[in-house]
């Protein structure tokens, strides 16, 4: 295999700085779901937590247990998916934060910590709207009470009130940023002191400064990634972190093969509808097999040479972004469907 996805950690921490500027004074909590978006998480969180990143967004307990073994317990792992027991209880034992958004969970959150005799750090999800789980705002107020009981108990302490938003357009996020307030009052009415607030992610977080309160979730626009059918990266300050690359294996009167194909990530539908990048310039992604595909070929093309199928555009490649709109899906899902079977190199040379 030629293929290999290249992690300019460089490149991700400059994107870290622009949007803890951007979003300043709300703290950022980088999500590292999914792989950190396939860049790969220990490299990631690594560097991270050098530039000053105290708060990780792990989505699930086996995400949020590799953080805690590279970072040890001077960061925050907050987590909201808990699909077992066993993921209940590694959220006591890992000391993890979790989302809450269900009644049985926040039972069976507070009776693992009363039998660790731990005390569990939980957020509280209000369902704004988006139906991604969360309390249903009819079942707020009586949701809030019983938290406020069982942290009078000693088995929890609540520490957030969250939730996600569909950012489809300004008029619903507004209506859902109305049922978050108004969650927020009913809770303090239960007693409940929430020392932090989050609702925004990448999109929002930017666009909406109203959207921000104490802290914010971020994981795409840290990759430089940025929304189908938003501004350009370059008008967020943001650069593409990952470049993914394939040498050229073959070279005949019209095409180029090269060793990067469907079973690898690449779509297949991207065929006909996008430009790759080479030292030559752009030029057409022609077909994607299974293991290989074909670019229209350039003058003096050679084997061994590279083509970049996305990357930060400096050898007039797409992002990540820019073919997903060719195949009406979002950039994250590029990065995503990146095998996990392609090495990644890093920026100072490191192999994973």
């Amino acid at each position: 295999m030629t293929a290999t996805l290249h992690v300019d950690l460089n490149a991700f921490a400059n994107n870290l700085r622009e949007v803890r500027a951007v979003v300043s004074p709300a703290e950022v909590m980088l999500v590292v779901k999914d792989d950190a978006y396939g860049h790969g998480v220990t490299a990631v969180v690594r560097r991270a937590a050098k530039e000053g990143i105290t708060w990780f967004g792990a989505f699930d307990v086996t995400t949020g247990r590799a953080v805690r073994a590279e970072l040890g317990n001077g960061v925050r792992i907050f987590v909201w998916m808990a699909a077992s027991q066993a993921d209940v209880a590694g959220i006591i034992s890992e000391q993890l934060e979790v989302g809450i958004g269900d009644e049985a969970l926040l039972e069976d959150v507070a009776q693992a910590a009363a039998s660790a005799r731990q005390v569990a750090r939980v957020h509280l999800k209000i369902d704004t709207g988006l139906h991604r789980n969360g309390i249903r705002p009819e079942n707020w107020p009586g949701f809030v009470a019983r938290a406020a009981e069982l942290q009078r108990s000693g088995s929890i302490e609540v520490i957030g009130v969250w939730s996600h938003i569909a950012e489809a357009s300004d008029d619903e996020d507004d209506a859902a940023r109305m049922i978050y307030d108004n969650a927020l009052s009913q809770a303090a009415a239960a007693g409940l002191t929430i020392g932090v607030r989050h609702l925004a992610a990448s999109a929002a977080s930017f666009a909406r400064p109203e959207f921000r309160y104490d802290l914010v979730r971020v994981g795409a626009f840290c990759y430089g990634i940025r929304s189908a059918g938003g501004p350009s990266e370059k008008s967020l300050g943001l650069t593409v972190a990952s470049r993914l690359e394939a040498e050229v294996t073959a070279v005949d009167e019209h095409e180029v093969t090269v060793e990067v194909g469907s079973l690898d990530g690449l779509p297949s539908l991207l065929a006909g509808r996008v430009q790759v990048g080479t030292a030559n310039g752009s030029h057409e992604l022609l077909r994607v097999g299974d293991t290989q595909s074909f670019v229209a070929r350039w003058p003096d093309a050679g084997v061994g040479d590279t083509v970049r199928i996305y990357g930060p555009g400096d050898l007039q490649e797409a992002s990540p972004t820019d073919l997903a709109e060719a195949i009406n899906t979002i950039g994250e899902e590029i990065a995503l469907r990146v095998s996990p079977l392609i090495p990644r190199m890093y920026s100072r040379g490191e192999k994973r």
